[in-house]
């Protein structure tokens, strides 16, 4: 008997074994779960945040006319176009996730890479992410305190919550990140269809004065050229995030068909709405009601819905909400990618032993975005580094027409016309030029945060002979991070990395 259950418990074991051994895949690798639906959502959740919301007001106070606000949404979404048509093809000439950072690297070299990372990774991506949690805050917290500001430490608290909740769901699975942006895009095309709808019904009951040609281009004073790029600047605001899906490129499912449809599909879309919302404020509230409200959404709402005005904040705070889980999930494709190239931490390159995520890099991004909402000054950060977001833009495209001339005979399976880099490169030369005049500090201080990152990249990155105490302090860190995230390499390579120089030697234990 004894042996009986000595032999049994033997076998019990074995299987346990076996069955862990079976929950662990023989390849660990990012998953491609990413269909053209979702590529578009990613998109369009991206682009659309808080930006529609609120920017109609700056685009109106520079322009200075209903007629030519609408002239600078609708260019602005050509602008968009252009550029995403650039991205297009580097997305399917170079297929890596990690968008502007991957492209740059592989056509400039490390260091214009890794100036892009920095910047990106130590200020812009935690920056807008705390303003758009903090904007989720302050109208989920607005119906509480309908007569005075939210408090600050409850406005902090809840952006934190909401940070927490939205990186342990995107730590968990990909396919739940996805779906909730998938359902939160849907959310709100409907509040602004909503908006839309209601301006056409005032402009079917005869409330279009403001837009007739007469009215709409009739100004007080005529905007100089500083104050037209301005009001593109405030439009391109609202339409930032249209590159987001190059960030993910090794999650779409058949990139070279799906990204390029997502594009085309998306850029459009988001242009046609933001027109008609604008439109639909014009239609039901004047010039200065608009100029003079904070919340432009809302205060459209106060005018016309009435007791359902409650709608309004509820679309807005779910909207930044889907906007900071699109934000999570791209930003933190670029820590791994930086640091799969080497120039970050190799922990931040590797992924979940089965759920084939990049938690480490999720759980960076969401702590620099907390220690930047404890910082408080977020709208300050936000000047200085749009400038770094249009340059980025700009070096990436200009590094299609380099990479054009010094790969002629690469195989595109995309190639957009010559003129269409020219045209957006001209353009952006333009506004950055006039940005340059016009907020000289502002857009030193971003060349400033930028450049810090040249000694850090030659000490960490280019300074090959370290000292070993640093490379087994690396190697001890590494190791631990692996074992409290349980994390591996994908597909569990031995991957050399080229800033610490050393490989995975460590496997977790089953």
């Amino acid at each position: 008997m004894d042996g009986q259950n000595g032999s049994s418990s033997i076998c019990s074991r074995q299987d346990t074994k076996k069955k862990k051994k079976e929950e662990i895949p023989d390849r660990v690798t990012l998953k491609k779960e990413i269909g053209l639906l979702s590529a578009c959502t990613i998109i369009i959740g991206n682009i659309i945040g808080s930006g529609i919301f609120i920017s109609p007001k700056g685009v109106l106070e520079h322009s200075g006319s209903v007629g030519l606000a609408l002239v600078v949404w609708v260019l602005g979404g050509c602008i968009a176009a252009l550029g995403s048509l650039c991205y297009a093809e580097l997305g399917v000439t170079i297929p890596k996730s990690g968008g502007d950072y991957s492209y740059v690297t592989e056509i400039f070299g490390g260091l214009m890479g890794f100036l892009l990372l920095w910047s990106a990774v130590l200020i812009m991506y935690p920056t807008t992410l705390a303003v758009i949690a903090l904007t989720f805050s302050s109208y989920v917290l607005q119906p509480v305190f309908p007569n005075c500001v939210p408090p600050y430490m409850a406005t902090r608290m809840l952006s934190a919550t909401c940070l927490l909740l939205l990186t342990w769901v995107n730590c968990s699975s990909v396919r739940m990140a996805t779906r909730i942006q998938d359902v939160f895009t849907v959310g709100k095309l409907m509040a602004l269809g909503l908006i839309i709808v209601v301006g056409l019904v005032q402009i079917c009951n005869g409330n279009y004065e403001a837009l007739t040609p007469q009215v709409a281009f009739s100004m007080e004073r005529t905007p100089s050229v500083g104050q037209i790029a301005l009001a593109f600047l405030q439009a391109s605001f609202a339409f930032s995030g249209w590159n987001f899906l190059n960030y993910v490129t090794e999650e779409v499912v058949e990139p070279r068909r799906n990204l390029p449809r997502a594009i085309y599909i998306s850029i459009p879309l988001v242009t046609f709405v933001y027109t008609l919302t604008n439109i639909a404020y014009f239609s039901s509230m004047s010039p200065e009601e608009l100029l003079s409200s904070n919340a432009v959404a809302v205060t459209f709402g106060e005018k016309l819905l009435g007791m359902f005005s409650v709608i309004m904040p509820i679309s807005v705070a779910l909207s930044t909400f889907g906007g900071i889980n699109g934000y999570l999930f791209t930003s933190s494709r670029l820590c791994f990618s930086g640091a799969r190239e080497g120039h970050l931490p190799s922990l931040l390159a590797m992924i979940h032993y089965k759920n084939c995520t990049p938690i480490p890099a999720l759980l960076v991004c969401c702590a620099a975005t907390i220690v930047i909402l404890c910082i408080g000054e977020t709208h300050n950060l936000i000047n200085y580094v749009s400038f770094i977001n249009y340059l980025s833009y700009g070096v990436t495209i200009a590094g299609l027409l380099y990479h054009r001339w010094k790969k002629p005979n690469l195989y595109r399976p995309i190639k957009v016309n010559l003129l269409v880099p020219v045209c957006y490169l001209m353009f952006w030369a333009l506004l950055l030029g006039f940005s340059l005049y016009s907020e000289p500090v502002v857009c030193g201080v971003g060349l400033v945060i930028m450049l810090t990152g040249v000694p850090v990249y030659f000490l960490g990155v280019h300074w090959k002979e370290k000292p070993k105490c640093i490379y087994n302090f690396i190697e001890r860190a590494t190791y631990v991070g692996q074992r409290l995230c349980f994390v591996v390499f994908p597909q569990f390579d031995p991957i050399e990395i080229a800033g610490p120089h050393f490989f995975l030697t460590r496997e977790l234990p089953v």
